[in-house]
């Protein structure tokens, strides 16, 4: 699968010091995504900003990280069965979003497993251009790309990002991987199901031929990859607490029509049961979109997770 060249829009300034990856949604692309999202104003009610040595009068994310390089992906054009298979630009294909979304998941694979290959390729890229590596690097996204954003991180295997950010998205097999950790964590661990045990041909009987994880990121991790028939790359050196130590901005509007606001409490819910550490907020009278207060909410993560040094004019 080829994809477009994403939109890069350099640092307003000199020296770069962060990178921003960001996904847009269904049906659209980088190039349209990318700059209403950095000209959109933040909403000024935020002491958090001003006292983390940043100007009072911050206009938009693109000008609260100066100093930020921001990469704005495009989705290939896939074909959509509820569009009776006519194609579009889509990260991944799906069929209802009716919470809990579980029916006809196995539309989401190819896509998914696809995707986060590429986003891996980027991330790495991008790792090797921004000084101080992985930990200033963003990675997230609005709505789709939200959704396959979080299955690129919990897969990611590298140094741990700076932090993500998702607004108005949803966490796919959320719902599985929630319950395949309730199971792992139930009863004294003498009955417990193991997802990891397989039948042996030769004996007959069910023989642990891998050793199963410990946490639950883990146990969650190894079903995804194997869900979506992802290989393990073997030119990357495994980082087992990468996703784990990467904090998490989650954002959605209430009255949001298209992505229900369950879903997105219930990625909140199944993330922090993984052990991520997750900041969550729901906004009032929000449909399917992001808003000023959302953004400036964002960025307050942003300062928090990366802590931006001051640089003099």
């Amino acid at each position: 699968m080829t994809y477009p060249d994403p939109l890069i829009i350099p640092p307003l300034s000199l020296p770069h010091q962060q990178t921003f990856v960001v996904l847009h949604g269904r049906g659209s692309s980088g190039d349209a995504f990318g700059p209403p999202l950095l000209d959109t104003p933040l909403s000024p009610k935020e002491p958090s900003l001003i006292s983390s040595g940043r100007p009072a009068a911050m206009q938009s994310l693109a000008t609260a990280f100066p100093h930020a390089r921001f990469v704005f992906p495009s989705a290939s054009r896939r074909r959509a069965a509820l569009y009776k298979r006519m194609p579009t630009h889509q990260w991944f294909d799906y069929w209802n979003l009716e919470p809990p979304a579980t029916e006809r998941e196995e539309l989401q694979n190819p896509g998914l497993r696809e995707t986060t290959m590429y986003l891996h390729r980027l991330l790495r890229a991008e790792i090797e251009l921004v000084p101080g590596g992985a930990k200033n690097v963003v990675v997230g996204g609005l709505s789709q790309g939200g959704a396959a954003s979080l299955v690129a991180l919990l897969l990611w295997e590298g140094k741990p990002l700076g932090a993500f950010v998702g607004m108005s998205g949803w966490l796919p097999y959320a719902y599985r991987m929630g319950d395949l950790v309730a199971m792992g964590t139930e009863g004294d661990g003498d009955d417990i199901f193991d997802p990891f045990q397989r039948n042996d041909p030769n004996e007959g009987e069910t023989q642990d031929t891998t050793s199963v994880p410990d946490r639950p990121i883990d146990e969650a991790t190894t079903w995804l990859r194997e869900q979506i028939d992802l290989d393990r790359g073997d030119t990357v050196p495994r980082n087992d607490n990468a996703t784990s130590m990467t904090p998490v901005f989650l954002g959605h509007g209430v009255l949001d029509d298209r992505v229900s606001v369950e879903l997105g409490r219930m990625a909140r819910d199944t993330l922090t049961k993984l052990g991520l550490h997750v900041t969550w907020k729901e906004y009032e009278g929000l449909g399917h979109w992001y808003s000023s207060d959302m953004l400036r909410d964002l960025t307050t993560h942003l300062f928090s997770s990366l802590r931006p040094e001051k640089v003099e004019d």
